[in-house]
């Protein structure tokens, strides 16, 4: 399955709205709230050139095996996920980042509920 980032776009949360939070010091973590039994998101930069989304996960939840037209960089906020690239496992906690490539099967799962900032850059294929 083909990831399509545009899928992603969702209401605001209440409280500020995208724009409101340029030239602002933002807690990323604190701009996604858990929801129990699911998986939430928050879109926070939506342009041509790319996205950026935040994503909160209860225990248990994640993103079946997929890919992606761009490269997306993954920064775990808060919490443990494992994730599997291409047939690969790691562990990932808050602070670390990973970069799934273009076009390569990826997944992720909830060890712990767990937050993470997803950022896709697009880009014309040559």
């Amino acid at each position: 399955m083909e990831f399509d980032p545009d899928t992603l776009k969702k209401e605001d949360r209440p409280g500020k709205k995208r724009e409101e939070l340029r030239g602002m010091v933002l807690s990323l973590k604190d701009l996604v709230d858990y929801q129990e039994g699911t998986v939430a998101s928050r879109m926070i930069v939506n342009t041509k050139a790319g996205s950026i989304t935040l994503f909160s996960f209860d225990e248990n939840e994640g993103l079946s095996e997929h890919t992606a037209p761009f490269d997306a960089v993954v920064t775990i906020l808060d919490g443990e996920c494992e994730v599997w690239v291409q047939g690969e496992t790691y562990q990932m906690k808050e602070g670390d980042t990973i970069i799934f490539p273009a076009h390569i099967p990826h997944a992720l799962s909830a060890i712990t509920r767990f937050k993470m900032s997803l950022t896709m850059i697009r880009e014309k294929e040559s």
